[in-house]
């Protein structure tokens, strides 16, 4: 159960990071997912070396929708300079 809520909620964050990053994006459903549950993991990880969460605690819904911002962020500056 607890995997699927997370597929659910990473589903929701992406789409949400989709919506806010401008430009053509990778992927359908299961790369919007994996996109947010990546973004997820690097605001936890930026959060906790920040001092802004402690061992064992994990990102709220907005800190999760800016690490996925910032993903695909990352994402748009390497496709442009590739091209």
């Amino acid at each position: 159960m607890h995997l699927l809520w997370t597929l659910l909620i990473g589903l929701v964050i992406g789409a949400v990071a989709k919506f806010i990053m401008p430009g053509k994006d990778p992927g359908g459903i299961i790369v919007t997912m994996l996109i947010g549950i990546a973004g997820s993991f690097v605001a936890t990880y930026i959060g906790q070396v920040f001092g802004w969460y402690q061992q064992g605690q994990s990102a709220g819904f907005i800190m999760s929708v800016l690490g996925a911002v910032l993903l695909l962020g990352s994402y748009h500056l390497i496709r442009r300079k590739a091209a």
